[in-house]
């Protein structure tokens, strides 16, 4: 039989369970209440570590954010670094701002971000009062950091537009178009009021949220071609007939070259082309060869080299010239 616990024992484990259980009230700022318009992201974010509180577990809701804060939240909570960066030597606070000394608690997060692409003035006061449009600025290139997003082309009207700094709107109108901001009752955006913790606190909130949560547009891998130095030469065949030649360089023999594909349009016979696979089964010396193909249009159109096709139907188009018994257009 196996030994009972002490009873002090079940006791201390029964309250750290409370304790975790009601980690979301006892661990709650004591100057925020569950009415503020922040609280959700507020305690979002003490949750996630990324704020913490002033005095005596107070967040001060209202105070206003100064510059080195405001980069703090945002390199924190976007989780910005420099870790794939190799240096030459140590980076400096000094070698980008005029008033960040070296020494300073947030010297490195003023690095990070500056490396991140974040537009800091060089001269900037870390102790000066942040504007709304300013944090909403740094804030967009933050995210932007994080993948090439796509955002609905529409444009947000402010009855306080005449206040933004012009560098500044089209990072405000991004992130009010992907909800992380929005305007107030007037539908004023208010760009040169100082921003508020909580104001800060919300717009990061939702901005991690954004990120974690938005898929990247899938990026098609840029395709690459075995043909180089491709040139189109052309020749009389006949009295109606014209002879295309496509010729290109290929790093072996086993390589070809066919034209997929011809488009009249214009007076122009825009000739497209692709390359052709080797034979997996088969050997071929690593020798660089010259490939060609043929085709066969009519006199009346001017042979153009389009471009390679990486697709793998033939197919052409034609204005009405290309048709009839004269089997336009052939390939070879």
């Amino acid at each position: 039989m196996m030994p009972s616990k002490p009873k002090k024992t079940i006791a201390f484990a029964a309250a750290a369970l409370s304790c975790v259980l009601l980690s979301g009230s006892a661990f709650a700022f004591s100057d925020i209440s569950p009415k503020d318009p922040g609280y959700k992201s507020i305690q979002d974010l003490r949750d996630r570590g990324i704020v913490q509180g002033v005095g005596n577990n107070a967040f001060k809701p209202q105070a206003p954010v100064d510059g080195a804060t405001a980069l703090t939240l945002i390199v924190k909570g976007l989780n910005l670094n420099i870790d794939a960066m190799n240096f030459i030597k140590e980076p400096k606070a000094s070698d980008y701002f005029t008033n960040v000394k070296d020494n300073a608690s947030y010297a490195m997060t003023f690095i990070i971000a500056q490396l991140n692409g974040l537009d800091i003035p060089k001269d900037i006061d870390p102790s000066k009062k942040i504007t709304r449009e300013q944090f909403a600025h740094w804030l967009f290139q933050g995210i932007s950091t994080k993948g090439d997003y796509a955002f609905t082309e529409q444009y947000v009207m402010l009855n306080d537009e005449d206040k933004v700094t012009q560098a500044f709107s089209n990072s405000i109108q991004k992130l009010l178009v992907s909800g992380i901001a929005e305007l107030d009752r007037e539908q004023n955006f208010r760009p040169q009021d100082a921003i508020t913790r909580s104001e800060a606190a919300v717009l990061l909130d939702r901005a991690i949220e954004f990120v974690e949560k938005t898929p990247l547009p899938e990026v098609e891998e840029p395709q690459t071609s075995v043909l180089s130095d491709v040139k189109l030469t052309s020749e009389a065949y006949s009295g109606d007939v014209t002879k295309v030649t496509v010729t290109a360089t290929v790093p072996h023999p086993g390589y070809g070259i066919e034209v997929s594909s011809i488009e009249f349009k214009d007076g122009n016979a825009i000739v497209r082309y692709r390359s052709t696979p080797p034979d997996p089964a088969a050997l071929y010396p690593q020798v660089i060869t010259d490939v060609k193909t043929f085709a066969y249009i009519p006199s009346a159109y001017k042979p153009v080299l389009g471009s390679e096709d990486f697709g793998s139907s033939v197919s052409s188009s034609s204005e009405g010239a290309a048709g009839g018994s004269t089997g336009f257009p052939i390939y070879e």
